[in-house]
């Protein structure tokens, strides 16, 4: 048993490894999760579950991979990025679609596995160290939701003079303000980073500006 274990002493920290050999994860994979639907299994919800994630919110998670095959990990967001907890919208295509599926509806320190197949995981081609058509299991610790910048209602609350068209200083200063008001300032790279995103892939002539008709979430998921 010690032996099977040490890939999480080695990827992860030990505080992890202590706390996955709490977790009741009977089989990594059996035959009927290996199709094309991502299984959701709540592991811990809080009493008061409130507010619940859902398209277009901001996410604070930390989420650690393994191969369905062989419980072997690929991925430990504690030990990547100094350790920090994620940040990204949710249900946009920032992470792959099964995750996107599997995070929607938690709650505030929430805990989930969610067991995603390939085809809404990483795909034929698979992703290094990922094999290809891998089912994969991830756990996920959701830290905080906060309302995100995809939202119509967010589009409204971001134009400030009320002329229908985005700036990307009206996108920043909503930024500032929501999470200043959760209590969770940021440093400006954070904001500029999903400042870009949005202007990305919703300033379809590249003129700087959104326009109303330009912002619409539901056009954004594309995995």
């Amino acid at each position: 048993m010690h032996s099977g274990m040490m890939w999480k002493l080695v990827s992860c920290t030990l505080f992890l490894f202590i706390s996955s050999q709490l977790r009741s994860w009977s089989v990594w994979a059996t035959a009927d999760e290996l199709d094309s639907e991502v299984k959701i299994e709540v592991v811990f919800k809080p009493e008061q579950c409130s507010p619940k994630s859902k398209r277009g919110d901001l996410v604070n998670v930390h989420y650690d991979g393994f191969l369905a095959k062989d419980g072997s990990q690929f991925y430990c967001s504690r030990s990547d990025k100094a350790g920090h907890p994620q940040w990204f919208v949710l249900g946009v295509g920032q992470v792959i679609k099964g995750l996107d599926i599997g995070m929607m509806d938690m709650c505030p320190g929430e805990k989930r596995k969610i067991t995603v197949p390939p085809e809404l995981a990483f795909g034929e081609k698979g992703k290094h160290p990922v094999p290809p058509n891998a089912t994969v299991i991830f756990e996920v610790e959701l830290y905080s939701v906060s309302r995100g910048p995809r939202t119509m209602e967010a589009f409204g609350n971001m134009d400030l003079d009320k002329d229908r068209i985005l700036t990307k200083a009206e996108v920043k200063e909503y930024l500032k303000l929501e999470f200043e008001k959760g209590g969770k300032p940021r440093d400006d790279p954070f904001y500029e980073k999903i400042i870009e995103d949005i202007f990305r892939k919703n300033d379809k002539d590249r003129d700087g500006l959104i326009s109303a008709n330009e912002y619409n979430i539901y056009k954004h998921d594309e995995l």
